[in-house]
């Protein structure tokens, strides 16, 4: 500037609008401000952010790369992801001051990163970065690792891929993982995990696509995140991420759908509004992922799919507890009670909030399932009419379907009724892993094991690192009891139990397996731990643990296999 202020604005002003300000436009980002000779931009991707800074340093490589020393312009980028503030259009707080501070420590021509972000592009670009180790900046309250790209043109590091890969499917497959709770409470992490939920049920009405079940997609939850990794474990060509920020009455969600084979970013956004327009978000949110995976979609079917659970946001916040509080419960009986408190407070907001009469009724299929139901009257009446009001209001909801007709099979024992529920939610829509799962139960009980372990098959597939994987696998072991292949059984029972040494329903199945097998020595001790947790167990009690088994010579034969593996009278 010194030497040629007029030349130097002129050639910076056409770098900008030939080169710069189109790459920043093709990876999404937003100029938030300019600063004379620098700029500040805004990305909803990391990812997005790294590949355009090293795009730009590329382009302006290759523009100067005849120029002298003197008179050649060159950058310096600083990148940092974090939380930041928001006002009109700009920007503040430490997230800005950070990227401000690793910009004025890069080399011309450089990119320095600091350590958040080389933990979500390290295994997305194909780039070698340089640790610089922890450095002090000005006015940051603590040491930053940096990292500094090592060299725009230098061969990246080649990933080499494990053989355990899942072969995709024959459609298009997605898992939407765990959204980041960026407003700073604890207390929020509930609706961030409400919102991934909301639209992993959405995507999962639809036939054309395989999506991946809420429990396997939730083992990533609070993990640094590989995404060949996911693509890898989970059998899916496609990863949506994203992160939710509430803060007082306004709420801003932002999504990236990647291809986990190119790490390519296919879509991303972000929305911002009034936490009362919050489901508004979230239907554009999942209509615009729907289409970018399945373009050819019809609108109807979109529309279908981001459609809203209740109106009522204080039922739907309930709802969401409720449902934080269900998923803890696989062996904490408070937990139980605490979800049907919730969603019973839901229902009283919102007196048409089918998902929440549906999920009220589950609590008492999980409390006979564990044990802990007294079974009395006014509790089978009580989950009757929970599932038969929730079955007016969602007749064509598949999750609602599905869980009042796993309810209404075991708790009220109207196994025809339950079967049918759970047969309509599934030609509804056969992602729903809830209805794959109990529907394979009540095949079992019906006496058709063939088909049982069709469904629990299909049903692990679709979520292959359930933590409920357990109820998927004892339930294909009942399955192959039936069908006489004892040996087969045991050996899948006894290995699902390394995982849940305490469910009963295991040990049941696995006892009476090994017995029928011959393994006598092995049933016995299965029978000892069966009951050192439940004493009171003995054969005459055995039917009121059981499922309700239509054909009473299945009963019968487990009843003989646990009195020869030692089951008291």
């Amino acid at each position: 500037m010194g030497a040629d202020e007029e030349g130097t604005l002129t050639r910076l002003k056409s770098v900008r609008r030939n080169l710069v300000d189109p790459i920043i436009a093709s990876h999404r980002g937003r100029i938030v401000k300019t600063t004379g000779d620098g700029m500040l931009v805004e990305f909803a991707s990391v990812v997005d952010a790294m590949r355009c800074a090293i795009e730009v340093q590329e382009g302006m490589a290759g523009q100067d790369a005849a120029g002298l020393s003197h008179t050649r312009i060159e950058f310096r980028i600083g990148i940092h992801v974090g939380d930041i503030i928001i006002d009109d259009n700009d920007i503040f707080g430490d997230g800005v001051n950070i990227a401000a501070r690793l910009e004025g420590i890069a080399e011309p021509g450089g990119v320095c990163i600091s350590d958040d972000a080389y933990r979500q592009v390290r295994d997305r670009i194909k780039n070698v970065f340089d640790d610089k180790g922890e450095i002090a900046l000005k006015n940051i309250a603590r040491p930053v690792r940096v990292f500094e790209l090592a060299g725009v043109k230098q061969p990246g590091l080649k990933i080499v891929e494990p053989t355990n890969k899942l072969a995709l499917p024959d459609k298009p497959s997605i898992a939407v993982l765990p959204f980041q709770n960026m407003s700073g409470d604890p207390e929020q992490e509930y609706f961030a995990d409400g919102m991934v939920e909301d639209i992993i049920t959405a995507l999962s009405r639809f036939k054309s696509l395989f999506v991946i079940a809420r429990n396997s997609s939730f083992v990533y939850k609070g993990k640094l995140i590989d995404i060949e990794q996911v693509g890898r474990e989970l059998g899916v060509r496609y990863v949506l991420e994203g992160s939710v920020r509430k803060s007082a009455n306004r709420v801003r969600i932002t999504g990236q759908l990647i291809d986990t084979g190119t790490g390519a970013h296919h879509w991303a956004d972000r929305f911002e509004g009034d936490l009362a327009d919050i489901f508004d978000l979230q239907d554009r949110m999942t209509e615009n992922v729907v289409g970018a995976i399945v373009p050819a979609m019809e609108r109807a079917e979109i529309e279908r799919a981001t459609r809203k659970p209740t109106d009522n946001l204080d039922a739907y916040t309930l709802f969401l507890r409720g449902q934080a509080k269900l998923y803890q419960q696989l062996a904490d009986r408070e937990a139980n009670r605490e979800a049907l408190r919730l969603f019973k407070r839901a229902i009283e907001l919102d007196p048409d909030y089918a998902s929440a009469f549906a999920r009220a009724a589950s609590c008492y299929a999980f409390a006979k399932t564990n044990g802990w139901l007294a079974e009395t009257e006014d509790e089978i009446s009580d989950a009757s009419r929970l599932v038969h009001r929730a079955v007016e209001l969602g007749k064509h909801d598949a999750n609602v379907l599905a869980e009042c007709g796993w309810t209404l099979s075991l708790v009220v024992r109207d196994l025809d009724g339950g079967s049918a529920l759970i047969d309509r939610s599934i030609a509804l829509n056969p992602n729903v892993i809830e209805a794959l799962n109990w529907g394979g139960w009540t095949k079992l009980w019906l006496g058709e094991p063939e088909e049982a372990v069709q469904r629990f098959t299909r049903a692990l597939r679709l979520s292959p690192l359930d933590p409920w994987a357990v109820r998927m696998r004892i339930g294909i072991a009942h399955a192959y009891f039936f069908l006489e292949r004892y040996e087969q059984a045991a050996s899948l029972a006894v290995g699902a139990l390394r995982e849940t040494p305490d469910y009963q329903a295991g040990l049941r199945i696995a006892a009476a397996s090994n017995a029928m097998a011959g393994n006598g020595e092995q049933a016995r001790k299965l029978v000892i731990r069966l009951q050192d947790l439940n004493p009171v167990l003995r054969l005459s009690k055995l039917k009121s643990v059981l499922g309700p088994y239509r054909h009473v010579e299945h009963v019968h034969r487990y009843e003989e296999a646990l009195r020869a593996a030692g089951l008291a009278e």
